[in-house]
């Protein structure tokens, strides 16, 4: 079958950075499934995008559609066929309707009854007639937000100027918004001009000559290769922020790095305003100095060439000098107030309508870090340092600095907390209270900061879905599911002999004592334990644990987190340890006994054989050694004491009959097995794990 190469590109006003990257996928996925859909074969798709193109090239399109066989289902046969044997007319109108006579017609059972069914033949179309369409595709993209231009109808991302479409050098013919397709493209908007594209594969080669580079991929590769040659030259470090380097990219059709440099006593100001304000406001990177002191410079990427490029540089030092200036102010200004007046201002600053205000939270976070130290069992110094922090936690968020640069809370507050005179873990702790900020990012390394941050994130978290703000879908206002996890990570971490379950009920012991308007309190339980069970199922199988470890993991509750990692973690490997086959059945052999009866108490006097005397001498001799190890949440060793009862369990169902017609035997030995399967929950429910799958793979 002959090919063809096919271009379609639609010139736009520039497009917002964040959108580009997504647009590209969708344009990819799209575009196939729309091949797919029509039958039409290709060998590659390839996708441009810069922000003022969308662009997709198909190489080795088929000219047309594969041709098709179909098998039609008409009616039953005792409607198709009457008693005489003779076609009815639903036979002859099925046969016509499908282009057939009832010649065609053949019979085939299908769940016991016989249909009638002919086969079909269909000509595939030519792509020259179909890739018309390719509108709708364009049409079916979406964006975060779109808009509309010139008093038309339509929406989208930015007002369409020019769009290309070509079947090798010939103009696909169609039409949206107005605009017609042609030929004709648009270089760089100020270095490029108006070109003719002849062969949809020479697009890239074509745009490169109008300073344009169309793949986002080349233009990201080479602004990291200037960045790299730049710091050769000057011996600097320059990081390069992934997120900062994307928007970069999606910023310019043709990228030329350039530096810069500021009067060095901006210097003065921390380093994180600095930075922040280079790259929030400029789209700069920082430049470094080998031992990693911030230097008086800046690294830019221009949207052109290198001509008159220090008149370039001198341009955008200006701008920063004027950044620089409002950030110092910030600065100077923040200092000329106390930690307490600036604690004072957040009672006039709503946090949530049925929550309070932030001063409200900060007391209630204080409670919290009281209650979770205390818990803890911390020492005098660190409990002190931790509720100062936590009283303190939020001052910074009415500061000039946090106001002109929100992702600087925490941040300004550890380095004015110095300043004000505050000791140093307390200053550290109101940064730590934040973390994790995002999925990746570091957690609390104090235990003053840990425990502020537990309480913040639970106060958000039982708060919230106290008064009915529970996420839904891809709603959650106010991040709860990454507050929960953050939690979970900080007690995997710190190892802290505290189970989730507790540092939950503090927290609703002292909702229990405000006056707010509350949703049911059944409902609330429910919510906040399911909510929680889905976090801790979420990154315990992260750490590649699978579902039914999981849920054995957490079936009785989430407990000490860190203990659940490790246990997870043992029964993963387990279940692949054919020598961990006898106890895991003898172990689960008893959990799905025991759910037959009820723990009435043993009664030694009733043991009647030798065996069942062995196994209730030995539950009796095991139960305090390995209760002392899962309350030291020791996961290998309580294992290893569970695997002991393994020959005394299976000397015990050989030699006994537990369910015999004696209903005194029968629950004395069901009460026996109640509470070795008592000790065995305590670890784990071995009874959701799929071993034999596994173990016979």
């Amino acid at each position: 079958m002959s090919t063809t190469n096919i271009l379609f590109e639609i010139g736009l006003e520039e497009m917002p950075a964040r959108f580009l990257s997504d647009a590209e996928v969708q344009l990819k996925q799209k575009t196939q499934h729309w091949l797919t859909s029509i039958r039409l074969p290709y060998e590659s798709v390839k996708t441009y995008v810069t922000p003022r193109r969308l662009a997709v090239v198909i190489e080795g399109l088929a000219n047309k559609q594969l041709d098709q066989e179909e098998e039609a289902k008409g009616p039953a046969k005792k409607i198709a066929v009457d008693e005489e044997g003779n076609w009815s007319k639903a036979a002859i109108g099925f046969s016509k309707g499908q282009g057939k006579s009832v010649d065609d017609i053949y019979f085939k059972e299908v769940n016991g009854t016989s249909y009638a069914f002919v086969n079909k033949y269909i000509q595939g179309a030519s792509a020259e007639v179909l890739l018309i369409n390719f509108k709708d595709v364009i049409m079916d993209l979406t964006f975060p937000k779109n808009m509309r231009w010139a008093g038309k109808t339509m929406r989208f991302v930015r007002p369409i100027r020019w769009l290309v479409a070509l079947n090798q050098s010939n103009i696909i013919p169609f039409e949206i918004g107005g605009v017609s397709t042609s030929n004709s493209t648009y270089g760089h908007r100020f270095l490029g001009e108006q070109v003719t594209i002849k062969d949809p594969l020479m697009y890239e080669e074509l745009l490169a000559t109008q300073y344009v580079i169309a793949d986002s991929n080349e233009r990201k590769e080479r602004i990291s290769d200037q960045i790299k040659q730049l710091e050769q030259e000057k011996g600097w470090h320059i990081p390069m922020d992934s997120d900062l380097l994307e928007e970069v990219t999606q910023l310019v059709e043709y990228p030329t790095v350039f530096y810069g440099t500021f009067n060095d006593k901006f210097l003065t100001i921390p380093d994180e305003a600095l930075i922040t304000s280079m790259k929030e406001h400029q789209r700069y990177f920082p430049v470094l100095s080998d031992n990693e002191e911030l230097l008086p410079y800046f690294v830019a990427v221009r949207n052109g060439d290198n001509r008159s490029i220090e008149v370039v540089a001198k341009g955008n030092e200006k701008v920063l000098k004027a950044r620089l200036s409002d950030a110092m102010f910030f600065f100077e200004e923040d200092q000329k107030h106390s930690i307490e007046q600036y604690n004072a201002k957040l009672s006039r600053i709503v946090y949530q309508e049925k929550l309070g205000t932030i001063a409200d939270k900060v007391q209630r976070v204080r409670a919290l870090t009281d209650k979770i130290t205390t818990l803890l069992d911390v020492d005098q110094t660190t409990k002190q340092n931790a509720l100062r922090a936590a009283e303190i936690s939020k001052f910074d968020l009415v500061t000039n600095m946090v106001n002109e640069f929100t992702k600087l809370q925490g941040i300004m507050g550890e380095k004015y907390a110095r300043l004000f005179g505050e000791n140093e873990q307390v200053a550290k702790a109101i940064n730590e209270h934040y973390m994790p900020r995002s999925a990746n990012d570091a957690l609390p390394q104090s235990t003053e900061g840990a425990a502020v941050s537990i309480a913040d994130k639970l106060d958000t978290i039982i708060g919230c879905i106290s008064v009915g703000i529970i996420p839904s879908g891809s709603q959650d206002p106010y991040a709860l599911r990454r507050q929960a996890i953050g939690v979970l990570q900080i007690l995997q971490q710190t190892g802290w002999d505290v189970t989730v379950e507790k540092l939950i009920d503090v927290t609703k012991e002292l909702y229990q004592t405000l006056e707010i308007e509350k949703s049911s309190e059944d409902n609330i339980d429910e919510e906040i334990n399911s909510f929680f069970y889905a976090r801790a199922s979420y990154i315990l199988r992260e750490a590649t644990s699978e579902q039914d470890i999981i849920e054995a993991v957490l079936a009785n509750g989430i407990g000490n987190i860190s203990f659940a990692y490790k246990k997870a973690a043992l029964l993963t490997d387990k279940r692949h340890d054919t020598s961990f086959k006898d106890t895991q059945e003898a172990l689960v052999r008893v959990l799905n006994l025991a759910k037959k009866g009820t723990n009435s108490g043993v009664d030694a006097t009733l043991l009647q054989n030798a065996q069942e005397q062995k196994l209730y001498d030995n539950f009796q001799a095991i139960k305090v050694k390995y209760q002392e190890q899962i309350r030291a949440y020791e996961a290998t060793q309580s294992l290893e004491t569970l695997s002991q009862f393994t020959p005394f369990i299976h000397d015990f169902f050989d030699h006994t009959m537990v369910m015999t017609d004696d209903e005194q035997l029968k629950n004395n030995r069901l009460s026996l097995l109640n509470e070795i399967a008592a000790l065995i929950n305590q670890f784990a429910d071995l009874s959701k794990i799929e071993w034999k799958q596994q173990l016979n793979a």
